[in-house]
């Protein structure tokens, strides 16, 4: 098993490696074993949750079409203030987004109420998720290990719904966000022992990735 793993994450290593640009960067996902290695990518990247279900692998083509697309999606979202952007893969294997936003900024401790100064970050970056309508969404409440499971599962989910409320009180369509969830202290990013990496696991994470219909313009070609 562990000689499975290591070959596995060698393979996906080499696709990384391999793309030289952002064209390589989708053609390398998009191609070869498709959607089945794009599922073990996105688990080891921790994605597998978002991706819309094709049921037949991407091409390489389609794969490089949206890799361009969302480059110039993470480009907006980056100009977002306190926003943090990373490019992701998803569960078909496809360049998507992830944009992070600090509970700190969002929430005030323990609290599932958006802040006042928080509304203007997320007032830009409605603006972008309705400029980019092809992109599905999904929201994840994520908190730190203080506490116990009963408060912070509850509690990092409440975090998610209340984004999730405020952006479509800023007209994002309710169609365009496909899961809202709380992953309490079970998805950390930095160590729990010090109180920045804490500051750093309460957060809301919104991944933006490429939709059925987003897959179908590459395929014909008019996805710009």
């Amino acid at each position: 098993m562990k000689k499975m793993k290591v070959a596995i994450l060698a393979l996906c290593a080499g696709i990384v490696m391999s793309a030289c640009n952002n064209t390589a960067k989708g053609t390398g996902i998009g191609a070869g074993a498709g959607a089945v290695l794009g599922a073990v990518v996105g688990k080891l990247a921790g994605n597998t949750a978002v991706g819309a279900a094709v049921g037949t692998a991407v091409g390489a083509t389609t794969g490089a079409i949206i890799g361009k697309h969302m480059d110039k999606v993470k480009a907006q979202a980056e100009a977002v203030k306190n926003a943090q952007v990373e490019q992701i893969t998803d569960a078909n294997g496809l360049q998507g987004v992830k944009v992070t936003f600090d509970s700190g900024i969002l929430f005030a401790t323990n609290s599932s109420t958006l802040s006042a100064a928080s509304k203007n970050s997320l007032n830009e970056f409605a603006k972008v998720l309705k400029n980019n309508s092809d992109c599905d969404i999904a929201i994840f409440g994520h908190t730190d290990n203080t506490g116990t499971d009963a408060i912070n599962n509850p509690l990092s989910v409440k975090r998610a719904q209340a984004v999730e409320t405020y952006l479509k009180g800023q007209g994002v369509g309710s169609a365009q966000i496909k899961s809202v969830d709380g992953q309490g202290s079970t998805n950390p990013v930095a160590d729990n022992s010090t109180a920045e990496g804490r500051k750093q696991n309460r957060r809301v994470e919104v991944y933006m990735y490429a939709s059925q219909n987003m897959i179908k313009a590459a395929e014909n070609g008019t996805l710009q």
